[in-house]
């Protein structure tokens, strides 16, 4: 079930409530009981991955894994004159 926020316009009261998706937006406010309630359009918070192979590791950002690159050792490529290229 998500979480809703409301702005109450009389008393600018602000509080989040966690609804069913079905149900009905709210429109009596808990403080000044006028009915003047406004469901707002929220960004949404938190993961809600369920089931197997969801990690919070999966989704990671491009200058997070910049920084995790610059923290993995450093290893030395052969060169290519010590390669032999004859043997198969």
């Amino acid at each position: 079930m998500p979480t809703y926020e409301y702005k109450c316009q009389a008393c600018g009261l602000s509080f989040d409530q966690f609804q069913s998706i079905n149900a009905l937006p709210l429109t009596e406010c808990p403080n000044c009981r006028k009915l003047q309630l406004q469901r707002l359009i929220g960004s949404g918070v938190g993961l809600l991955f369920k089931g197997h192979g969801f990690y919070i590791t999966d989704h990671r950002s491009a200058d997070y894994k910049k920084k995790a690159e610059a923290d993995k050792p450093k290893v030395e490529k052969p060169k290519e004159k010590d390669v032999d290229s004859n043997k198969v």
